[in-house]
């Protein structure tokens, strides 16, 4: 079995919101195929709880991630039918958070400021940033993006998280990446073992050979996206977000074009989750 770990982005990797159904149901049939032969699988997201929780239901899902990263840093694990926060790294993640912000807080009215007066954007504070933005297009906020990120340079450890038209301050401990390696460092597995795919900015951080020996992404993907998977020997299938995920998983399990061959030796040969 190539992978032990699969972590996936959600929205325009996995799921793809208009379509019918918005994950394709081949590729959760094959998900659940990897999961019964030992493959825990993670949801690596920048959605909050309370909105994947909402998409997975509408999506009707026949299986569930193993694992969640949650608003691109906290980490959940499935027990019981309900998801168990990590709270030593979650614990730390929030206090790190906290004390940076702490940091930046004189600083916002000013950054406010600045965008407001040449953009059409809306700036905002919520649970997980004193500072969010959506931009009104992609240039517009490809410029925001470059201003904020030169106001990071100058407060150590802070960083911005973005995904297409959206942007929100973090640390730069956190992040898909960085939570992804927690996950494997709890699981014992190694990025040898892991494959990640995804499709928008906030998705480089985990697809790096750093978290990852495998890399995909969708067509769909942006072009910093492409780059980055394909100049690490990575997969960029032809296909849109989930059948692209699943061609490349196709490929990755059988690149001679079986189907079920693979997956029938790795159940007789898998270590089982319980044993990770």
């Amino acid at each position: 079995m190539p992978i032990q770990l699969l972590s996936t982005d959600f929205d325009g990797t996995v799921f793809a919101e208009f379509e019918q159904p918005p994950v394709p149901r081949e590729l959760q049939d094959l998900i659940a195929q990897l999961q019964a032969a030992g493959v825990i699988w993670l949801i690596n997201t920048g959605r909050d709880m309370a909105a994947l929780m909402e998409c997975l239901g509408r999506g009707h899902l026949v299986v569930r991630p193993d694992y969640l990263v949650l608003v691109e840093r906290e980490i959940y694990r499935r027990e019981d039918g309900r998801y168990v926060a990590v709270e030593d790294w979650n614990q730390r993640c929030r206090q790190d958070h906290e004390k940076l912000f702490q940091c930046v807080r004189r600083d916002l009215p000013a950054l406010q400021h600045w965008i407001n007066q040449r953009f059409d954007a809306t700036v905002y504070e919520d649970l997980y940033s004193p500072l969010c933005m959506i931009a009104a297009n992609s240039q517009d906020a490809d410029t925001i993006v470059d201003y904020l990120d030169a106001y990071a340079r100058s407060v150590p450890g802070l960083s911005i998280v973005r995904n297409d038209v959206y942007a929100r301050f973090s640390h730069s401990a956190y992040s898909k990446g960085t939570a992804l390696g927690e996950i494997q460092r709890l699981l014992d597995l190694s990025p040898e073992s892991t494959l990640a795919a995804g499709d928008h900015y906030n998705d480089l951080p985990m697809l790096s050979a750093l978290y990852a020996r495998h890399l995909l992404a969708p067509a769909n993907a942006i072009e910093p996206v492409r780059d980055a998977v394909l100049s690490q020997g990575g997969f960029v299938s032809q296909a849109l977000c989930g059948q692209g995920v699943l061609d490349g998983l196709r490929r990755l399990l059988d690149p001679s074009g079986g189907r079920t061959p693979t997956l029938a030796g790795a159940r007789r040969n898998s270590r089982g989750p319980s044993s990770k």
